[in-house]
């Protein structure tokens, strides 16, 4: 079937026949159709939407709950106070919890969220059903404060709100009606912006990137290592070289094929080839929680029907055909949202052009359109901190302390790294940037002692390990070590060294640590 059969081009492209852009486009899209691209977005979206909110389930009543380290009601109180009125609370942080930031509510939403998320890996093709698994992730992302402050968070938020593009709305069938062209073209865009921003901000970041250096440390210093970091952080000083100049290949020069004018289709699968592949050794390399994961789904939309088609039994293809076209209330809308998406590209634009580059930042409450960036600084030595307990009535020098260990940091020198992507433990990861300031500048880590002393079981989901088995200690401190990864033939996983007191031994009825919390509203 030639490309010039108008039966062979899309219903959206034989409608634009007598428009100056058909040309254009039938160029760069030829024949191609997007359901299969379509079912195979969804389904992993559908995964990293059940991750999120799965693992927000086990941690959110403890990390923000009403007796959590720092409470989603107290916060949103917060927020209304500083702009004046509720109203003007939710217009900043727009959230269904403004109604109810209870634990029963948080549970409720996220178990509603984790169910959604199971019924589109499923194959449920529904816009209704992404637009309120956006809905609830945005509500959860507005309470979630320090513990949902990752660039991921609001990369799920643009990339779920572009499925729900994706999808009909009068109907659940995975091959109801093709997308339009416009979601699959924005798709294309979120990738292209992901890859320059991480791209460009190491570019302009650490000099390490620019020497080619960096991966030397990486492996070892990210914040949550996987059992085959240890093997990637063996490799030879010129292998990582070679890394680096891979990530710029794949983050700086993969997104132009996207732009191609010589064979744009074979220029925009061998793109979307190398951002999987990227994707797939970064997920080998590190516990970058879902965030790769989440990177794969706009990276699909660089390939079509034809491509993964491949990868289906021949039986099951005739079952594929489209029941009917897109609906024209579906194209405008779909062009129409493509409207404000370019004119709401503008900053993000700016500032992937500017010298001054953020990372990982919106620009609006909705989190349409942001800017993402990753690692544009590494690390020369890992530091951790470690909690201590004890039940000795006074501290000496022959205090016996006992760690707590969480569920997939470095504590014991002998414990294997874990491996977790996609799942998320978020008080892990933000231990890993509290250990590069203090607990002043971290006041949620001596709450988070407070509530230890007084063996609030709240916090119990937090740890992998509790040795007093949820009876309080009474004393609590934390200790800076520094961790490197031992070298072949050498014993274990980890090797560390003491570096000093991160938080003195701190008692239930300590004065400072009660003044500490009550001067910053914690109490």
């Amino acid at each position: 079937m030639s490309a010039r059969d108008p039966d062979a081009i899309p219903d959206e492209l034989a409608a634009l026949r007598r428009s100056p852009v058909r040309a254009w486009i039938e160029r760069v899209e030829g024949p191609a159709r997007y359901l299969l691209v379509r079912t195979a977005i969804l389904r992993l979206l559908g995964l990293v939407y059940f991750v999120a909110f799965a693992s927000a389930i086990q941690q959110a009543p403890a990390l923000v709950g009403e007796r959590g380290l720092m409470p989603a009601r107290a916060w949103l109180d917060f927020v209304a106070h500083a702009k004046g009125s509720r109203l003007a609370g939710f217009a900043r942080l727009p959230s269904i919890f403004w109604i109810d930031a209870s634990d029963g509510a948080i549970t409720f939403a996220c178990a509603l969220g984790a169910a959604l998320a199971v019924a589109v890996m499923a194959g449920v093709t529904n816009a209704g059903v992404m637009l309120a698994l956006w809905i609830l992730q945005l509500s959860l992302h507005a309470i979630g404060q320090t513990f949902w402050g990752y660039g991921w968070e609001i990369q799920l938020l643009e990339t779920g709100l572009l499925a729900a593009l994706l999808c009909p709305m009068k109907t659940w069938r995975p091959f109801a009606s093709p997308p339009p062209l416009a979601s699959i073209w924005l798709m294309r865009w979120l990738i292209v912006r992901v890859m320059l921003g991480a791209g460009l901000i190491k570019l302009r970041g650490d000099v390490c990137w620019r020497d080619l250096t960096c991966l030397v440390f990486h492996y070892e210093t990210q914040p949550n290592p996987s059992p085959l970091s240890w093997w990637f952080h063996q490799m030879p000083r010129g292998a990582h070289m070679a890394g680096a100049v891979f990530n710029y290949l794949v983050e700086l020069g993969a997104p132009l094929l996207l732009f191609s004018p010589w064979r744009p289709r074979d220029a925009r699968r061998l793109a979307g080839g190398l951002f999987v592949l990227f994707q797939a050794v970064l997920i080998a390399s590190g516990n970058l929680s879902f965030l790769n994961w989440l990177t794969v789904v706009p990276a699909l939309a660089c390939f079509d029907d034809a491509t993964l088609e491949r990868l289906v039994p021949a039986r099951w293809r005739p079952k594929m055909a489209p029941d009917a076209t897109a609906s024209r209330a579906h194209l405008r809308v779909a062009r129409a949202y493509a409207f404000v998406v370019a004119l709401l590209s503008v900053p993000p634009v700016v500032n992937l052009l500017s010298s001054e580059q953020q990372m990982n930042a919106s620009f609006e409450p909705l989190h349409l359109v942001n800017t993402y960036g990753a690692f544009g600084s590494v690390s020369r030595v890992r530091h951790e901190i470690v909690l201590e307990g004890t039940r000795d009535a006074s501290v000496t020098d022959a205090t016996r302390w006992e760690p707590y260990e969480l569920p997939c940091k470095p504590g014991d020198p002998a414990r294997r790294p874990c491996l977790v992507s996609p799942w998320h433990y978020r008080l892990d990861w933000q231990m890993w940037f509290a250990a590069m300031s203090s607990y002043e500048d971290e006041p949620w880590i001596a709450m988070l002692a407070d509530k230890m002393l007084r063996g609030d079981r709240a916090i119990a989901p937090l740890f992998a390990r509790d040795p007093f088995d949820g009876s309080p200690p009474r004393f609590v401190r934390a200790e800076l070590y520094r961790y490197e990864l031992t070298r072949r033939g050498e014993p274990g996983y980890w090797k560390r060294a003491r570096v000093g007191e991160y938080m003195r031994p701190m008692s239930k009825d300590d004065p400072e640590l009660d003044a500490f919390l009550r001067e910053r509203g914690m109490k």
